[in-house]
């Protein structure tokens, strides 16, 4: 999809007549036998290059134990995902046959299945079906004008597409993690901030442990939304050997299990987003954060290199994950993308920089998508990189040495997360990505404020005291990442902040751990990684510097007051 491209409504919409039936090429008439099936097949939701479609198949004949319904469309329809059906195509016939546990259709007994499918040009309705090789007559109801108002049948409109989907709009506030943050001392200063909601795992779709699933949240965002615009964010995050270089964050599929992240992560993620119900909303997703940069800066030929993310290299289920997804998800035209794109402190060299760029448009090439199915970027997500660092620029030199030789900026082409982002965004664009492509800045836990904040530049013995004295990020080395000990929250979430920049976000909730301290069993397939452990003294991804994580941290993604604590009291700007 494009950044400009507009969700309509379908030109012709299919919707339940008196018979609960739609119209077809032979209707029966009044006094012949009953026909041998009648379909139902409603357009839920088209927006000019693509459509959802539910479709109910109802047998009148013989009871089977297995069903095949087949059509062929006269246009250029193609179905490019099915649900609750094994949904085929070749040429312009299509084929929808059961799933294992929906094959039994008794004497007028119904199944039902929905797809999803491209096109262009019109999108007609397919004149006949067939079930199991026999023509099904299709009788009653029939086309609807869709601008018919008094019609209670059809789907809610779709708003346009915007170039920021945050612009104009209020961002969906997480009860659950709201009422986490209000039930912390000072809590209720922020407690009211929008953050991201994130899919961890296939339990997470429809929720975990008696907690919101997906549609309670897009449910609880239309009632945010009241009559203006809302967009709600959300985090793609399950990537089959997910974060290969970090073991806090791994997840519970296995590097092969491509297939299964598919059909039983991606697709019902992407049935329920296209669901007409939420076509209002604005949804933002955040896709498959801290995969593709492991794929150029941790593997073989580099120091940093670890076999899990050769494995991942070699099998390509990353880079066949994120294109999926993009692909899918893309389809749905209140949908708007932002691929990860790591942060300067990983990706600002100029050796991962450029390949990390390439990395991302193979990925958006990959399984049927298109750079089109990219809305933007995003960057810093869950880590602690300072937004701007006022007091030197890369640029500056002491004593006749760049600051790039300093210990902390370390050859780097960036100094801070703004700089990175709009730097990273041209590259995209120069290889083929929009030319509207917007990036968004995780600005969660990046404020370093309290009384260590610099006031103003280092002093300028050396590059490394001119550096070390006026940077605002205290971390002890730029790839530490885990629970960081010092940080604050940074810039409150906002739209349109900077050039290039669609928004500040807090997509990582604050307070939710980045990982265990100790290793600590779960269900969840997380790891314990050394980098949480205050006691570790490093690898070669933090120069072998010691962890600067918090003690006494619990698994990833769980709550950890101490650490909100810690973000509130180190706020920037500071909270009132």
């Amino acid at each position: 999809m494009t950044r400009t491209r507009t969700a309509m409504l379908a030109a012709l919409t299919l919707v339940a007549g008196a018979s609960g039936t739609a119209l077809a090429a032979h209707s029966a008439s009044a006094g012949a036998a009953a026909p041998a099936c009648t379909v139902d097949y409603k357009v839920q939701n088209d927006w000019g290059s693509g459509f959802t479609a539910a479709v109910t198949v109802t047998n009148n004949g013989a009871a089977t134990s297995a069903w095949s319904l087949g059509w062929t469309y006269a246009g250029s329809q193609k179905v490019t995902n099915g649900w609750n059906a094994k949904v085929s195509q070749s040429g312009a016939a299509v084929t929808a046959a059961n799933e294992s546990y929906n094959g039994t259709l008794s004497t007028g007994g119904s199944a039902s299945f929905g797809f999803q499918a491209t096109y262009s040009g019109t999108n007609a309705v397919p004149a006949a079906f067939t079930l199991n090789g026999v023509t099904c007559n299709v009788d009653g109801g029939g086309p609807t004008d869709p601008t018919d108002p008094t019609d209670p049948t059809d789907p809610p409109e779709t708003g346009d597409r915007v170039d920021n989907p945050y612009e104009g709009a209020k961002v969906y506030v997480n009860p659950e993690w709201s009422a986490k943050a209000a039930a912390e001392p000072g809590g209720a200063r922020v407690a009211n901030q929008p953050t991201g909601v994130w899919l961890d795992r296939i339990a997470a779709i429809n929720g975990v442990n008696g907690g919101m699933g997906l549609r309670d949240h897009l449910d609880e965002a239309l009632a945010q939304k009241g009559s203006g615009e809302l967009a709600v964010q959300l985090v793609i995050y399950n990537l089959p050997g997910r974060d290969c270089a970090a073991l806090a964050s791994n997840g519970e599929l296995g590097p092969t299990e491509i297939d299964k992240y598919k059909t039983q992560y991606i697709d019902p993620i992407a049935a329920i987003l296209a669901d007409p119900k939420y076509a209002g909303l604005r949804i933002v997703t955040t896709v498959e954060i801290d995969s593709l940069p492991n794929l150029v800066t941790n593997v073989s030929g580099r120091p940093t290199a670890t076999p899990n993310c050769d494995v991942m290299k070699a099998n390509g289920n990353y880079q066949k994950g994120v294109g999926y997804a993009l692909n899918k998800l893309g389809d749905i035209g209140n949908v708007y993308n932002y691929v990860d794109a790591g942060h300067h402190g990983w990706l600002g060299w100029d050796d991962n920089f450029g390949a990390s760029a390439e990395m991302f448009k193979t990925a958006a090439t990959t399984e049927g998508a298109t750079v089109g199915d990219v809305h933007g970027f995003i960057v810093n997500t869950a880590n602690y990189s300072a937004l701007k660092e006022d007091h030197f620029k890369i640029t500056d030199s002491v004593n006749g040495t760049s600051v790039r030789q300093s210990k902390w900026v370390d050859w780097n082409r960036y100094t801070d997360e703004l700089s990175y982002a709009q730097a990273m965004r041209d590259k995209l664009v120069s290889i083929g990505f929009d030319q509207g492509l917007g990036m968004l800045i995780d600005t969660s836990r990046n404020g370093w404020g309290g009384t260590a904040r610099p006031t103003g530049p280092g002093a300028t013995t050396t590059v490394d005291t001119y550096v070390n004295g006026g940077r605002y990020d205290r971390r002890i080395h730029l790839g530490n990442w885990c629970n960081q000990s010092g940080a604050g929250l940074g810039e409150r979430p906002q739209a349109g902040p900077a050039a290039g920049i669609d928004a500040y976000v807090w997509m990582k909730p604050p307070g939710e751990s980045d990982g265990a301290s100790k290793e600590i069993e779960n269900d969840e397939g997380k790891g314990f990684d050394r980098m949480c452990d205050p006691t570790y003294q490093g690898n070669a991804r933090n120069g072998n510097s010691p962890s600067g994580a918090l003690p006494d941290a619990p698994v990833s993604g769980h709550w950890f007051s101490a650490q909100f604590q810690e973000l509130m009291k180190n706020a920037y700007p500071p909270l009132s």
